[in-house]
């Protein structure tokens, strides 16, 4: 690799991990304000397809608008969503997510039973929300459906040897890729843009058979 191109990604990986030690840490009390399916499920779609009123959540989720609306506000009052200031009508109100990175990984969550079941709650429900999406896009690709789709996806697994060290200089490496496509494309439109997950695991193995 090129000097000035191992000088550009240091450069990334070193905005990358100032821009993630700013995302917000939910305190104990936005935890379990988000520990319900329901309000998981609601602050993804906002997360993910943009603003949206009570109705159109309550006919995406199959959920009365009036469901809808009191979890809307519960989420709110803890600045997890926020009214869209440019999209309100005086018959209904439009919420969004605030931008910004979130972590669920709060250090004075773990400090009570409360707040560790509250994060377990939050956690469990956003992956398994996401592993359906996954499993549905897999799905629908068996059926011959997303063909144009299929040269642009990545499903795949690999297994290496870190240190620490390594693992983070990884991580930092793929959320600097990860925050430059989100910086670049977060409000594009036009012919054939979808919202697009973008999904990073990594985390170490348990050892088994006496090996770590």
């Amino acid at each position: 690799m090129a000097e000035n191109e191992t000088s550009d990604q240091a450069e990334a990986m070193a905005r990358a991990e100032q821009r993630h030690n700013e995302d917000r840490v939910l305190d104990s009390g936005a935890l379990r304000a988000l520990a319900h399916p329901l309000r998981v499920k609601i602050y993804d779609i906002l997360s993910q397809y943009g603003p949206q009123t009570a109705s159109s959540l309550a006919e995406r989720l199959g959920e009365s608008s009036g469901a809808t609306s009191y979890h809307l506000r519960a989420l709110a009052k803890h600045d997890l969503i926020q009214e869209a200031a440019d999209r309100g009508t005086g018959r209904e109100r439009w919420w969004e997510r605030p931008v910004g990175g979130v972590s669920f990984a709060s250090p004075d969550a773990m400090t009570t039973p409360a707040g560790r079941a509250a994060t377990q709650v939050v956690m469990n429900e956003f992956l398994r929300n996401r592993n359906d999406q996954l499993l549905e896009f897999v799905n629908r690709g068996i059926g011959g459906e997303d063909e144009m789709w299929q040269e642009g996806t990545l499903i795949s697994t690999a297994t290496a040897r870190l240190t620490p060290e390594q693992s983070k200089e990884l991580a930092l490496k793929i959320m600097a890729l990860i925050d430059e496509a989100v910086d670049n494309y977060r409000n594009q439109s036009g012919e054939n843009v979808r919202p697009v997950t973008i999904r990073a695991d990594l985390f170490p193995l348990p050892e088994i058979g006496g090996q770590s």
